[in-house]
């Protein structure tokens, strides 16, 4: 069911009908799908901090599906009067929540955050200039892992252009190292095309996924956006399909594979295998991106809780803790991630989250800091699945570049 007819389904059960007592403060219900030992450890920070308070926290853990499962369960939940304190949604998806009018302000709490988020990421969380959403941290997703060994072995340094990335793959190959690990799946697919539309320049990219012109998806550049995914697709290995993306990523650490494209989640797996950043591998822009900055940036919503139209205590206070310099810098350090809140202390963190949050600050002032298409903050889910389909049936057939374009095109139209 999507989420634009939850307010009907509601007005259908009678479950809107007058404002009841509101939950006890002390129990707080978050909803979420950080499950991973990383993100486990993560949401644990908060977790105690808000018991610390006085608060009980009740987890409402859903694994599976990259939060697919977990927006199922939401929308159970919230059809039956029965909606979670708080919900991990992003993006646009937090607009389409507050547009059914389930959701309460936490205005109260955010007193000092439009000074200290980046102003991308304080739009992301208002609604009708309230805010409705307490951002936790910012992801890169423009990134390139590099195992440095492969590197050196060939004598090369990091690419920062794509005839550059050609080269280093084909030294690569030439030594037998696999150049590029790539896993099988839509989302990777359609992670690696935005990669490669991003190094066409952050002002394209807006147009093309965050504008839709149509001028722009069917422009001379889009097409060589197409053309340089099958270029590089040459480099990938013939077993890639169903590959998961830590499975790719390990390819990397073990030296199998010279390169990947990924967000910066990657780096707890090479951190998990005992690897160091500069010394094992390297993390850099995408080629063609230094100046830009792909984001991906978690959040929680807060629901009306028993028909309340105001938060409850409690959900002020995880809002409150969610953006404490503390907490920040606890959850990124866990996490992957750089603190979302400006001015966070920085000195814990390895080189490649330095890297991050100075280049996201250098963005943010040039106009490059710009919403990941495929990790939901650029469109709503009917747009982006039709922009993935297109992404991802290009990557797995013989396609050629043109009518994937007019393809895409297309499928910008789906709302």
């Amino acid at each position: 069911m999507k989420v634009r007819s939850i307010m009907g389904a509601l007005c259908a059960a009678g479950l809107m009908a007058g404002a009841v007592a509101a939950q006890a403060a002390e129990n707080v219900t978050v909803l979420h799908w950080w499950t991973s030992g990383g993100e486990s450890k993560a949401v644990g920070v908060l977790k105690d901090d808000l018991q610390k308070q006085g608060y009980v926290w009740k987890d409402f853990a859903v694994a599976g599906g990259a939060g697919a499962a977990a927006m199922t369960a939401l929308k159970t939940k919230v059809i039956s009067g029965d909606a979670p304190s708080a919900a991990q949604i992003k993006g646009p998806l937090i607009q389409d929540w507050a547009d059914q009018g389930v959701l309460v302000n936490i205005d109260s709490a955010a007193t000092d955050w439009k000074q200290n988020l980046p102003p991308e990421i304080d739009k992301i969380i208002k609604y009708k200039g309230h805010t409705v959403a307490a951002p936790f941290s910012v992801h890169r997703v423009n990134w390139l892992y590099v195992n440095k060994a492969a590197l050196d072995k060939i004598g090369a340094k990091v690419p920062t252009t794509w005839p550059e990335f050609f080269a280093v793959a084909d030294k690569l190959k030439a030594a037998g190292i696999q150049p590029v690990a790539m896993g099988g799946q839509p989302w990777q697919d359609l992670t690696l095309w935005e990669d490669v539309v991003l190094s066409q320049g952050p002002a394209f990219y807006k147009k093309a996924l965050v504008d839709l012109d149509q001028a722009t998806l069917t422009s001379p550049q889009m097409l060589s956006v197409f053309d340089t995914v099958r270029k590089i697709q040459g480099y990938f290995d013939t077993g890639r399909n169903g590959r998961d993306w830590n499975l790719a990523t390990a390819m990397v650490i073990n030296g199998k594979a010279g390169m990947q494209f990924m967000g910066d989640w990657a780096k707890g797996e090479f951190e998990n295998a005992g690897k160091k950043a500069g010394k094992d591998y390297i993390c850099a822009p995408v080629p063609g991106t230094a100046n830009a900055y792909t984001f991906n940036v978690d959040s929680f919503v807060f629901f009306q809780q028993k028909g309340e139209k105001n938060a409850t205590p409690g959900q002020l206070a995880l809002a409150k803790t969610i953006m404490t310099p503390a907490f920040q810098e606890q959850f990124s350090l866990l996490k992957g991630s750089v603190p979302v809140r400006l001015g966070v202390k920085m000195d814990k963190f390895d080189d490649c989250a330095k890297k991050s949050y100075a280049d996201e600050q250098t963005a943010i002032k040039s106009g490059g800091f710009v919403p990941s298409l495929a990790h939901g903050m650029a469109q709503g889910d009917a747009t982006a699945g039709a922009i993935t389909d297109v992404v991802t049936k290009f990557m797995n057939s013989q396609q050629d570049s043109k009518s994937a374009v007019a393809a895409l095109a297309k499928a910008a139209k789906v709302k």
